[in-house]
């Protein structure tokens, strides 16, 4: 993995998206030995998929990066993300809630697609009742070839993230951060856009 080219890139979604959203860097293809050119390349916050992963990747490089849990969150590894991650954006589950130490983004699926993890728009109070970890909220949206047609499903979680009165939004990947950043993110997932 070359050091300049992921730190160009990086250093121009910053520019482009501003300075009130934080850019997550993907890493769940990222071998464990490719993590240095990261550090080198500058990148701030990690996003894991899977919890043993980030744990591997934490033993090596711990405080090089500042942690974040992206994937599906199974109640059996919350002990592992809350001994290294600083934000969960994927929170979906009370099972996982309870268990949870370290801040979280509830997870909503809007377009009610069972494929998709997160809760219903209904069920956002009742956690937020519960569990006062929970600090903002995350979506993905159904997969589209043109950005654009995520713009409903990113207005409607700022919406939602502003009733509620959260001050964090996680939303937009690769294809589709520019408009995730217009409707209202402060965090990015990007991954591809930075490797390629």
């Amino acid at each position: 993995m070359n050091a300049d080219a992921v730190r160009a890139a990086y250093e121009a979604i910053r520019a482009e998206a501003g300075p009130g959203v934080t850019v997550v860097a993907a890493t769940k293809y990222v071998p464990l030995e490719d993590m240095a050119a990261l550090v080198e390349a500058g990148i701030e916050v990690v996003g894991e998929n899977r919890a043993q992963d980030m744990v591997r990747k934490h033993d090596r490089y711990g405080d090089a990066f500042r942690w974040h849990f992206i994937g599906t969150l199974q109640s059996n590894k919350v002990k592992l993300v809350n001994g290294v991650c600083e934000l969960v954006h994927s929170l979906d589950s009370h099972s996982a809630a309870r268990r949870l130490t370290v801040p979280a983004l509830l997870e909503v699926n809007l377009a009610g697609e069972s494929s998709k993890s997160g809760v219903a728009e209904r069920e956002i109070e009742e956690y937020m009742e519960r569990y006062p970890l929970i600090r903002g909220l995350m979506t993905m949206p159904p997969f589209a070839q043109d950005p654009e047609q995520s713009r409903p499903t990113f207005r409607r979680l700022a919406q939602l993230a502003r009733d509620f009165g959260l001050p964090d939004i996680s939303m937009g990947t690769s294809q589709d951060w520019r408009v995730a950043v217009e409707e209202g993110a402060t965090l990015i997932r990007v991954g591809s856009t930075l490797f390629r």
